[in-house]
């Protein structure tokens, strides 16, 4: 189950970072079924697995947050094997109850943001987004949203075919150079969150320049997630990955760079909504 989801998540098969976080954590439940003579010799196990999981991808701070409560929580507490695996149990089942919870609390704020008669702008996939704009639509309000492709992995057709299935939402797809031409029309933009650290808001590979063109025209930027993704001391590591999304037959003396995120300026966005609140 661990070396299934490392492969997971080193593909991108699951795309929410908060989605990442509970597969995860709820791998090493692997654990729980292998023998061990000493309470180290567990102990050891799971650092290995969950440094195996956290480096999976580094730029997810909701994982290595994950990884690192199971740590803290359990080595140095149990006396026995048994309570050991007992105690792993019970925090993985914590955990995930805590980024589930601390999302969907961070949706719920977001959607008394969104009023009736909204335009709304998204960019990539992000299940929180997701939750925000239904709550929001299910409590009466009717939006329009227009979703970017966000190329080269198109995550934003998977957004569009669930907001295609919300009541009261009507949804429109542009390719991500129309952003502007989208953006004219709309009230706000509504975004996902990878991480905050350091004064730098890191979400997926296209939200800087629809930052600056948000801000060109006036049009305020909303940004949500679990507060678990603000984090301190956390170095953020782009990833840069295969060159045949961006372009299938590779073209001599043509190099790709097809870099997973980008940074943004955390002052050029007007709003973080996490689960905590709000902060303009």
């Amino acid at each position: 189950m661990i070396d299934e989801t490392v492969a997971e998540i080193r593909a991108m098969r699951t795309h929410s970072t908060s989605a990442v976080a509970v597969k995860a954590t709820e791998s090493l439940a692997e654990l729980l079924d292998r023998e061990y003579v000493t309470v180290d010799e567990f102990e050891r196990d799971l650092e290995h697995n969950a440094g195996v999981l956290r480096r999976s991808n580094p730029s997810h701070a909701a994982l290595h947050n994950a990884m690192r409560e199971v740590e803290r929580s359990i080595v140095g507490e149990p006396t026995t094997v048994e309570g050991a695996k007992q105690l792993l149990e019970d925090v993985i089942g914590r955990v995930v109850a805590d980024v589930e919870t601390s999302k969907a609390a961070a949706a719920a704020n977001a959607a008394e943001r969104i009023v009736d008669g909204d335009t709304l702008l998204v960019h990539d996939y992000s299940t929180t987004v997701l939750e925000s704009i239904e709550t929001a639509a299910s409590e009466g309000a009717h939006l329009t949203v227009y979703v970017t492709e966000a190329r080269p992995r198109t995550l934003g057709r998977k957004t569009a075919r669930a907001l295609a299935g919300m009541d009261r939402v009507d949804t429109r797809m542009v390719v991500d150079g129309a952003m502007g031409y989208a953006l004219r029309d709309c009230d706000r933009v509504l975004l996902g969150i990878t991480c905050i650290t350091g004064g730098t808001y890191y979400n997926r590979v296209g939200t800087f320049p629809l930052v600056v063109t948000a801000r060109e025209l006036g049009v305020p930027v909303t940004a949500v997630g679990s507060g678990a993704k603000t984090i301190e001391e956390f170095r953020f590591e782009n990833e840069f990955r295969d060159a045949v999304e961006v372009m299938r037959e590779p073209v001599e003396g043509v190099t790709i760079e097809n870099p997973s995120y980008d940074a943004t300026p955390v002052g050029m966005i007007d709003t973080v909504i996490t689960d905590d609140g709000v902060r303009e």
